[in-house]
């Protein structure tokens, strides 16, 4: 049971071209095209006719044609053309998703249409924003989206996966001192280490000398983590409310259900401090790409062992508060999704 009521990243803009581009998301194949206006359409993969992938089409205008037998279907998913046949049947149709490009990314709505217009894309500035620089990426990752939501509401784990990274001592990142509030749509950790070794990335970008007050806030609404990173010389206080007169990090995580067993990770890395080199910025983007990359192996081999012994139980710590928030925050939505009033 997935969570579909729910604006998902679908691409970066830059995937989506006048080469139609297939994905699946929550079980449900779909294309992904721009075009010739620039517009962005998501349709259900497959022709009505004869059920070929209409990723395997070309696109015709702001149309796509399927690629067995020609027919056009517009961005509401309704057929507007069969060759060598004037007449069009009425139920030549298929689905069109909601789509919206914005903050340099295109959200897709999977659940009732009707619904789409209700909320909006969450709001995320940076990519956009002069005094941040950043790169993107994407991971499909095999395993189950709540595990990739554990993974980063709980950084506890940092010390011990990244310690080449952005780690540090262990024991910092197990002693922190934690804060965890909960809304009815999602969760927000944060997370203090004062007087702290600098791990090996901030040094290599930062240039930190000595020890370090890190400060971390992980905001989570189902399909989206946004994580805000803080650092400072020890005894300076913490990077907190915006304020970015020492290093300031932001991870922007769009985790998007491909399957059961496979996730759409899409994440990008800024930085608040020389914004105006290039090299800079790739530096510190290959030094989170090589973070995400140890996230990946873990989670994978975590996956691998739900399905080995999906009847084992399992413990929780400490820690894990705010990933047991965010799992009933999914939850809850899924019951209201599926209940009579939402219907």
């Amino acid at each position: 049971m997935f969570l579909l009521d729910r604006w998902y990243v679908a691409a970066w803009p830059e995937e989506v071209t006048q080469q139609p581009l297939a994905r699946t998301f929550c079980d449900e194949p779909v294309v992904l095209f721009r075009g010739t206006s620039g517009s962005v359409t998501a349709l259900e993969d497959r022709c009505c006719h004869r059920n070929l992938p209409l990723s395997q089409g070309k696109v015709d205008g702001d149309c796509l044609a399927c690629g067995y037998h020609g027919m056009v279907y517009d961005a509401r998913g309704i057929c507007v053309r069969i060759p060598g046949q004037s007449m069009i049947p009425k139920n030549a149709c298929v689905r069109s998703y909601p789509v919206q490009e914005r903050d340099g990314l295109v959200w897709i709505w999977l659940g009732d249409a009707g619904r789409a217009g209700q909320s909006q894309p969450a709001s995320y500035p940076f990519h956009a924003d002069p005094r941040w620089a950043h790169r993107t990426s994407r991971y499909l990752i095999a395993g189950h989206h709540e595990l990739i939501n554990d993974n980063l509401i709980d950084l506890s784990h940092v010390g011990y996966v990244h310690g080449k990274t952005i780690g540090g001592t262990p024991a910092a990142h197990s002693e922190a001192q934690l804060e965890v509030q909960r809304s009815a749509d999602g969760v927000v950790v944060r997370r203090w280490m004062p007087d702290t070794l600098p791990p090996p990335t901030y040094q290599r970008t930062y240039g930190f000398a000595g020890r370090i007050d890190r400060w971390m806030e992980i905001a989570f609404v189902p399909g989206l983590v946004q994580i805000y990173i803080g650092a400072n010389d020890a005894g300076k206080g913490f990077d907190q409310d915006g304020r970015m007169d020492a290093l300031g990090i932001r991870i922007f995580n769009g985790i998007t259900p491909e399957s059961a067993g496979s996730t759409h990770y899409f994440w990008s890395a800024a930085h608040n401090f020389k914004v105006d080199d290039a090299a800079i910025t790739q530096a510190f983007f290959n030094e989170i790409a090589a973070t995400f990359a140890e996230d990946k192996v873990v989670i994978e081999a975590q996956q691998e062992r739900f399905d080995r012994f999906p009847n084992r139980a399992n413990v929780a710590l400490q820690s894990d508060a705010g990933g047991v928030h965010a799992r009933r925050v999914i939850a809850e939505a899924i019951r209201r999704q599926e209940s009579p009033v939402a219907a």
